[in-house]
């Protein structure tokens, strides 16, 4: 099948990154120089477009109660366009395949006979922690760590968190801060009041904010912050690791990882 510019169908499902446009990988950047339209999301950093400059332009965003297109309509969307111009570039922020709905897009298209590239990001998920300093594992702290949704379908948080909450694992929550306040309430009903919790906002943009407290105050602490969304949490005691601390008004900075692996103790300890 050709669409009327003589080209084959195509979509590639390209993952953006966290949001510092230069976390795009060089596969992305030459999926974007050949895209006839790209499909971008709310959530990616509109200067990766400028390697799209000879393509049609979509915007299909969703937020939370602001939502451009359905998700059906966008599936529709990207058949639509891959059969009337042929290359179809949707992209996606992090990975497609972390909570982006990425796999149901790549069926719709392969059910509609069009051919499907799928092109990994940097999930959030591990480089937002990483860029102010906290690593999801670390030798002795956290063996393993968990990447749950803070919304689920339902609109309700995922029954995985209270499984997570009971573990020594780091766990990190996307899209939860609607659900701080029963997050921490899970935590604290095993006794974990004291475990340091980070919350990182627009993590690797110009515009990062990022807060640390603990399971008992990270509330009162990210209100009086005003730390909203789109934000990253992370739980866990390598947010002890974590490069600059702001908790209400004092800060700290890590001087040297060195001293504190040979000491076998952990900065920031309360």
């Amino acid at each position: 099948m050709k669409t009327i510019t003589g080209k084959s169908p195509k979509v590639t499902l390209l993952g953006a990154g966290p949001g510092d446009p230069e976390l795009l990988t060089l596969k992305g950047v030459k999926a974007l120089n050949n895209a006839d339209v790209v499909l971008y999301d709310s959530l990616v950093n509109e200067d990766i477009l400028k390697h799209a400059n000879r393509a049609l332009l979509v915007f299909v965003g969703k937020r939370k109660g602001k939502h451009s297109h359905t998700q059906e309509q966008i599936n529709e969307l990207i058949v639509d366009y891959a059969n009337e111009f042929g290359h179809v570039v949707r992209v996606k922020g992090g990975d497609p395949f972390v909570f982006g709905r990425g796999k149901e897009e790549e069926m719709y298209a392969l059910a509609h006979g069009v051919e499907v590239e799928v092109i990994p990001g940097i999930s959030s998920s591990v480089a937002v922690p990483a860029s102010v300093g906290i690593p999801v594992t670390s030798r002795g702290i956290a063996e393993s760590f968990w990447v749950i949704t803070g919304t689920t379908s339902d609109r309700e948080l995922s029954k995985d968190l209270s499984l997570a909450a009971q573990s020594s694992a780091t766990v990190v929550v996307l899209m939860g801060m609607a659900k701080l306040k029963e997050i921490t309430e899970i935590y604290s009903s095993f006794g974990k009041h004291d475990l340091p919790i980070a919350i990182i906002q627009n993590g690797t943009k110009m515009e990062q904010k990022e807060v640390v407290g603990t399971i008992q105050n990270i509330v009162d602490i990210s209100q009086s912050q005003g730390i909203g969304t789109p934000a990253v949490i992370v739980i866990g005691e390598v947010v002890h690791l974590a490069r600059v601390k702001k908790q209400l008004k004092e800060d700290w900075v890590l001087e040297d990882e060195f001293i504190f692996q040979n000491l076998n103790t952990l900065p920031f300890s309360n």
